[in-house]
């Protein structure tokens, strides 16, 4: 018998499980990373559930963040990480979505982890640095090397980047 509890949770998951893994792929570019990080974000959402469970979307995208920060920080990346893309591509633009992925992929994470709490995620540079658990000016310091970055790898991103972004 389903409790409560359990019924709650998982309608969270059936409700919300493709948008938080769309943000898991975006912050680690890599489809296998970002189940891997939404499944043990959710398995700690379980376990604290009855104390979460009025606002389970904060805890659980925060999990995210941090579990991806803790991976990232546990391991050096020194080679740019290949992309993978499933075939059945959302956007009507696939050329702009697989050049903006590639460059994506060019980042260091903290800086792709910066730019998708920012722009994708819509968080202010103070939320984004406490999800981090950085300083503003360092949110803002990375954003801008990222988006500099990117304008340099990418140059046919310009228009959604911004000139002086």
């Amino acid at each position: 018998m389903i409790t409560g509890d359990e019924a709650g949770f998982n309608a969270f998951v059936q409700a919300r499980s493709a948008a938080l893994s769309r943000t898991a792929y975006l912050l680690t570019g890599d489809h296998h990373l970002a189940q891997d990080l939404v499944q043990a974000a959710l398995l700690q959402a379980a376990k604290h559930w009855g104390r979460i469970h009025t606002s389970p979307e904060a805890y659980v995208r925060r999990a995210i963040y941090h579990q991806n920060i803790s991976w990232w920080r546990r391991r050096q990346i020194t080679e740019t990480q290949l992309v993978s893309h499933d075939r059945a591509v959302e956007s009507s633009d696939t050329d702009l979505r697989l050049t903006l992925d590639q460059a994506l992929a060019r980042l260091t994470p903290k800086q792709r982890t910066v730019l998708v709490l920012r722009f994708y995620e819509d968080l202010t540079e103070v939320e984004t640095a406490r999800a981090l658990g950085v300083s503003a000016g360092t949110v803002k310091s990375t954003s801008r090397h990222a988006l500099r970055r990117l304008r340099t790898l990418a140059p046919e991103l310009a228009d959604l980047i911004g000139a002086d972004a």
